[in-house]
């Protein structure tokens, strides 16, 4: 089982990365939690992995935290239906806190909301996971919710709101990261979205 891989980040895609080892290039699959956290190409990087074996390939998972790569593991391990690519597709709508306090809080709609999930496979989330997260998951969750930065929270906004108008989550996401970066930190969120849309337009 390959854990973890410490080499040079050649390429980086929101989904995707490509990090030489000692002259051997592995191709990683990544959800945008991750995409945030990595630095520039070129950067030695360290990311953990997770291997999956199936009959006609083997494919790598990483990620930047051990809170990610659990949460994914928890998902595809314990959720009936859910296989990786859905996994990582939770990871990019969702962070892992967040994840949490919606499972134990029973929040289907948000859940749904994720790209690839939908109503009924949210539902199946919550029953199968919520007692394995606890209160705990939900008390986490409102305290970091307090503690979420003007622009993280301004951004958190933006990509739902540009999602429920019918963007693709890694779509929403690097339309508000690029537009935000531009317009400056003190924008606000509804000049934002409506940047956002005219750059799609």
């Amino acid at each position: 089982m390959i854990t973890h891989l410490h080499g040079k980040l050649i390429d980086v895609l929101p989904t995707q990365v490509i990090i030489d080892v000692h002259g051997v290039g592995y191709d990683v699959l990544i959800p945008l939690s991750s995409y945030d956290k990595l630095p520039g190409p070129g950067s030695d990087v360290k990311i953990l992995t997770h291997l999956a074996i199936r009959e006609d390939a083997h494919i790598l998972y990483g990620f930047m935290t051990a809170q990610e790569r659990d949460l994914f593991r928890m998902l595809i391990n314990t959720v009936s239906g859910i296989c990786p690519m859905i996994a990582l597709n939770v990871l990019s709508g969702m962070n892992v806190i967040a994840f949490r306090g919606a499972v134990a809080n029973g929040d289907v709609k948000s859940l749904s909301q994720i790209s690839g999930v939908g109503k009924k496979t949210a539902e199946r989330i919550v029953v199968e996971l919520r007692d394995k997260i606890g209160k705990a998951g939900a008390w986490e969750a409102s305290s970091a919710q307090r503690a979420l930065t003007a622009e993280d929270q301004k951004i958190n906004d933006a990509v739902l709101g540009l999602m429920a108008l019918g963007f693709k989550q890694v779509e929403a996401h690097d339309t508000v990261r690029s537009t935000l970066e531009k317009m400056g930190a003190q924008t606000s969120l509804e000049d934002l979205v409506r940047a956002c849309l005219k750059k799609a337009g």
